[in-house]
């Protein structure tokens, strides 16, 4: 064992270990706190601007992808208050055709890479795959870490191909496209994996921890999110360094957004209330906090005609 290999060791064995009944229970309760509805309407609108609209699908067309990328630059075309969605979320042939919609809007395209969703590919494909994604014009990178790596203890593996990885997310210019690093945390069996995991991340150079693929279940959960949100806030107090984190899969309603804001809220504080800091990794989500909208503004929910299929 080499000496960087068991000082990785030696920091993520000696992570506490989490309290699985304390964790659900504080996750329990702060999902039922309720809001006013001037506060409601705040936090759908800034849900709104934390959505990275998705497309992960075999079927996936360029038509569909610019349907997407303008829904992204105007979710509600009648209303030209309604925030803008943090990003687009495409494979790594479809960045281009994303890029060349969203122009100059403000909105940024992210890709999957590194043998999306499985991560089951040698490093110079994982590689490749990231470096064409940044050359097509991906400003962000959403990879998989190596989880039966993880699982089986060779935690130095996937924290070089993290290094490898942030490397290739270089530009030419000096700059880097933002890494997502996600952990799958449906498949790493327990809590103490999932603050491993986040913390073997943050130490390796993610900009991002992000819960999940959406391909498998359990995906996004509160207690994960709660989790991972700590991580962040004691990966920050310990180094300086800011990380966001970015639930995705199976949060498809406005009160489920919420929830989250009022744990990103009480557990890392308001400086992660931001599209910077903060993401939703969602399709259907959209949509309904377009209906919620509405419905604050007028009275009354809207027909399903009012919003897109995505």
């Amino acid at each position: 064992m080499t000496g960087a290999t068991a000082s990785l060791r030696r920091t993520l064995g000696g992570l506490p270990g989490v309290d699985q009944v304390g964790l659900e229970a504080r996750a329990a309760a702060l999902g039922t706190r309720s809001i006013k509805t001037t506060a409601k309407a705040w936090a759908i609108d800034l849900a709104i601007s934390m959505v990275d609209l998705t497309t992960l699908e075999g079927s996936d067309t360029p038509g569909k992808v610019r349907a997407l990328a303008n829904k992204a630059m105007r979710p509600d075309p009648t209303d030209p208050s309604c925030p803008a969605a943090a990003a687009v979320c495409v494979y790594p042939d479809m960045v281009a055709i994303a890029k060349e919609t969203l122009g100059g809007s403000g909105v940024n395209v992210a890709s999957v890479a590194t043998a999306f969703p499985s991560g089951r590919a040698a490093l110079d494909i994982k590689l490749a795959d990231t470096r064409d994604a940044v050359e097509a014009g991906a400003d962000e990178i959403d990879m998989v870490i190596d989880r039966g790596a993880f699982l089986t203890g060779d935690y130095r593996l996937v924290f070089d191909e993290i290094v490898a990885i942030k490397e290739a997310c270089a530009r030419p210019d000096g700059t880097h496209a933002h890494l997502k690093v996600i952990l799958e945390t449906g498949e790493l069996q327990t809590y103490d994996n999932v603050r491993r995991a986040s913390w073997l991340a943050m130490q390796a150079g993610a900009d991002f921890i992000k819960t999940s693929t959406g391909k498998i279940q359990p995906a996004a959960t509160l207690p994960v999110c709660l989790l991972m949100l700590e991580a962040v806030r004691d990966f920050r107090a310990d180094t300086g360094r800011q990380v966001g984190v970015k639930p995705a899969g199976g949060i498809r309603t406005s009160k489920d957004a919420i929830k989250h804001l009022v744990l990103v809220n009480e557990i890392a504080g308001e400086d992660w209330l931001d599209p910077d800091w903060f993401r939703f990794g969602a399709s259907s989500l959209l949509n309904d906090l377009l209906l919620q909208r509405q419905k604050i503004a007028t009275g009354r929910y809207s027909g399903p005609d009012y919003v897109t299929l995505d």
